[in-house]
């Protein structure tokens, strides 16, 4: 008995008990249009045998894969065999159950799909750490992902699920709203980067300047993301009303200008306390050997102190990029723009496929620029030996 416990692995296991409970869950809901709840379907029964039986086989073949200790590619491959179960079933069973509807019927994935989707990311995410894969590896399964997603919605496999007929129907604003939401978070990443690199440089070099700044900066991440936003409204109203032209650039008390100052404030902590972290980890053997060369101030930051620092100065960035993207989404509550657009939308209408319409692509892409963002950090840790 001992020995057969040693061949399973704990995480594997729950992760079988939770994916085995979650087919007990209604796994696809059909509703008569798209503000109704809507009833909830198990996924045995969302169809014919014909279209159930493979999915839920995959899907619990998947579960068994991921249980086997110290097989790690069959783990990751069990990972992929579920979450193609999920996929047969989304996509043969959609229609179904539509043709038993009435004219405006929709069909959405229900809390079944999603705990199934995230355990099995989840077992994905396990056997990927155990493999431990290279910076350049991790990339090309990046592209690989980002590549199958792409190509699973312009297939048109899904396009009878409820939250890509709102696509369908709003596919212009959209990506209107993309680019806005990339504004938004990569803009206020490199304004908080143009203005905290310096000053966090300074900051190294002046204890009383970082005693100063750091705990300013320390406070304004502790007001509330909602309150902060709310603040921008009178402080830029009152800009644009008062200073000549302000309204021009696009200076108000609503829209892009206040959710952008907002993230730019929020950013500010992360990029200047990762840059003085950064800057004080050079090892005092280097400092004094960089100065017994005669090194100026100037070349020593150049040469020895901003290299050995930098894994810490971009982790200070990939905090700040993956915070933006998610705090972004509360720009569309003061018409800024971005995916919470759709989010507050569908709030205000109790439209849910809707409000997905926003989530989801937000939550994709805080998850590839994390993954991309730890692949940079990694590479700037490695030796010039290790990245050859």
């Amino acid at each position: 008995m001992t020995g057969i416990r040693t061949h399973i692995s704990p995480p594997g296991l729950l992760f079988a008990v939770l994916g085995l409970a979650a087919l007990l869950v209604p796994f696809m809901t059909l509703a008569a249009n798209r503000i109704v709840a809507g009833d909830g379907i198990v996924a045995w029964r969302i169809a014919g045998p014909e279209i159930t039986a493979p999915g839920v086989a995959a899907v619990a073949m998947g579960l068994a894969m991921g249980l086997v200790a110290g097989r790690t590619r069959l783990r990751f491959l069990g990972a992929v065999l579920g979450l193609t179960g999920l996929l047969w079933l989304l996509s043969r069973s959609a229609p179904v159950l539509l043709s038993q509807g009435g004219e405006y019927a929709r069909v959405s994935p229900a809390a079944g799909f999603w705990f199934l989707l995230v355990i099995f990311m989840l077992l994905m995410a396990d056997a990927l750490a155990a493999l431990k894969p290279g910076p350049f590896m991790r990339g090309i399964i990046l592209v690989a992902f980002l590549f199958v997603l792409v190509f699973i919605f312009r297939s048109g496999l899904l396009s009878d699920l409820s939250v890509l007929q709102e696509f369908s129907g709003r596919r212009d604003a959209f990506f209107t709203e993309f680019v806005r939401h990339l504004g938004l978070s990569f803009g206020s990443l490199a304004a908080a980067a143009v203005i905290g690199f310096p000053l966090g440089i300074l900051c190294h070099h002046r204890a009383a300047l970082r005693s100063a700044t750091l705990p300013v900066l320390s406070f304004l991440q502790t007001i509330p993301s909602l309150a902060m936003f709310g603040l921008m409204i009178p402080i830029l109203g009152w800009v644009g009303n008062t200073v000549p032209g302000a309204q021009a650039i696009g200076i108000a008390g609503i829209g892009f200008a206040p959710a952008f100052l907002a993230l730019l404030l929020y950013s500010l902590l992360p990029v200047v306390g990762n840059t003085v972290a950064g800057l004080a980890s050079t090892p005092p053997a280097a400092l004094e050997a960089a100065c017994g060369m005669g090194m100026t101030r100037g070349q020593r930051l150049l040469r020895i102190e901003l290299p050995l620092g930098l894994p810490i100065i971009l982790t200070g960035l990939r905090i700040v990029l993956v915070q933006n993207i998610g705090l972004a989404v509360i720009a569309g509550l003061i018409g800024g723009g971005g995916f919470g657009t759709f989010v507050f939308q569908g709030l205000n209408q109790t439209a849910t496929d809707l409000i997905l319409l926003g989530a989801l692509p937000t939550v994709v892409l805080a998850l590839a620029a994390a993954i991309l963002m730890d692949i940079v950090v990694e590479l700037t840790r490695q030796t010039p030996e290790e990245a050859a």
